[in-house]
């Protein structure tokens, strides 16, 4: 069993542990999901007296709902304008018509400046959430992207504002 804050498996969206088809998920495990989603540092006693439940009992459920790799993962969520990420882009990736889809992975896991990265059905193959200092850093990161072997072109949307981000933003 992991322990609460545990992240293996979180960095790139791996589940760790068995299948999540262990155990279906009830009502009270939903509420704590959400309940976590909002502040991942719940003691359990807090998350107790919010469920009705008592503290080693959600101790239980969530140690359950870790092991089945529904949590995944604890982390802090910045700021990326605090932290100097001004300029937010969604790149669409096409690739070449005969591409080796792992190489392309591969290679935009090791850009620090993706920060999420999603295989999409249409005329892109991927669409990438990227974060950099400003528009000249985009303009680099773009450059990088393009010279990826497998690589067609890229597509990019700047993001004016952010109104929210994630299901609880």
């Amino acid at each position: 069993m992991y322990a609460r804050g545990d992240t293996r498996g979180a960095e790139r969206g791996t589940a760790p542990g068995p299948s999540r088809t262990e155990r279906p998920i009830d009502a009270v495990d939903r509420q704590l999901i959400d309940l976590l989603r909002d502040n991942g540092r719940a003691s359990y006693a807090e998350l107790a007296r919010q469920v009705g439940l008592s503290a080693p009992s959600v101790h239980e459920r969530v140690g359950k709902l870790e092991a089945a790799g529904v949590i995944t993962g604890y982390r802090a969520v910045v700021d990326p304008v605090a932290v100097g990420l001004d300029v937010t882009a969604l790149v669409g990736v096409i690739e070449s018509d005969s591409v080796d889809d792992t190489g392309v992975e591969a290679a935009l896991r090791e850009l620090h400046e993706v920060e999420d990265c999603w295989r999409v059905a249409g005329s892109e193959g991927y669409v990438l959430k990227v974060r950099v200092t400003d528009i000249p850093a985009l303009e680099a990161t773009i450059s990088a992207l393009n010279r990826i072997r497998g690589v067609a072109r890229t597509r990019t949307t700047v993001v004016l504002s952010t109104k929210w981000e994630g299901r609880h933003g």
